[in-house]
């Protein structure tokens, strides 16, 4: 039986890429803490860089051309699915198709998806604004993360309850840690400079973090609780037959092993 291709494991090619991606995205989220200025603009190059990140992943053969039509179906599944919920209290069904698809395909794909599928969403949707960035970036690193969870246990896979409960933490973090990314995007401006909580331009770190924590947990929990809440419930219903469908799917189109084509001619 030819052994089917481990999509889990990220080359040495992927992780520099992967890193200097996330990196020079992750300036854009934090330069409030360390720059008065405005890093807006670096976004587009991390976008450029995901755009590399994705021509690598085909030079190498960790993506092919099977693998990029799930990736467009999953991301118009995905699209499909924001309005349902609109951002409306927090209440996103979008999260759960993500970390699941993301756990079957793996790291790669699972930031690509997360990219492409928010890309695609704000454009359907009306969303596209100064925010953007922030979002695609933030949902790349959840299905980066959900990606990189663990497959076995001392040699044991994780499978069934124990891979749902798995699945239901990372839709909890993920729930909370896209709270606190898209608060980094517009708390230095929502409070204006005369209250408490207010971002300080060129400010102490130390005082900068502390007005954010403050103003995170004083205005994101409405949000951050539902959209954990309504993650966790659509895996625990959801992700067993949704696994096993796209895990079917993967060794059924055999994702990222070469085609072969035979010919009935003789000669």
């Amino acid at each position: 039986m030819k052994r089917t291709p481990d999509i889990y494991r990220l080359s040495l090619q992927s992780k520099l890429v992967l890193s200097a991606t996330s990196l020079i995205a992750l300036l854009g989220f934090i330069w409030p803490f360390f720059y008065s200025g405005n890093l807006h603009w670096i976004f587009a190059v991390a976008i450029a860089a995901s755009a590399l990140l994705l021509i690598s992943e085909i030079g190498i053969g960790s993506i092919d051309a099977k693998s990029i039509a799930l990736l467009g179906v999953m991301s118009a599944f995905i699209t499909l699915l924001r309005p349902l919920g609109a951002g409306a209290a927090g209440l996103e069904p979008i999260w759960f198709a993500l970390i699941v698809a993301a756990r079957v395909f793996g790291p790669s794909w699972g930031f690509l998806l997360g990219i492409t599928s928010m890309t695609s969403s704000a454009l359907l949707t009306g969303g596209v604004g100064p925010w953007l960035p922030y979002q695609i970036f933030a949902a790349g690193w959840i299905g980066l993360l959900a990606g990189l969870l663990p497959h076995s246990i001392g040699g044991r896979k994780i499978r069934g309850v124990s891979e749902k409960v798995m699945l239901i933490g990372m839709g909890v973090f993920a729930a909370f840690t896209f709270g606190i990314l898209m608060d980094l995007q517009f708390w230095p401006w929502v409070l204006g400079r005369s209250t408490e909580l207010s971002y300080i331009p060129g400010g102490p770190l130390s005082e900068n973090i502390s007005r954010f924590i403050t103003f995170h947990f004083a205005s994101s929990m409405a949000w951050d609780i539902p959209r954990a809440i309504l993650t966790s419930i659509l895996i625990a219903f959801t992700a067993t037959p949704f696994l096993q469908a796209l895990r079917r799917c993967y060794f059924k189109a055999a994702f990222v092993s070469p085609i072969e084509f035979k010919s009935n001619v003789k000669a």
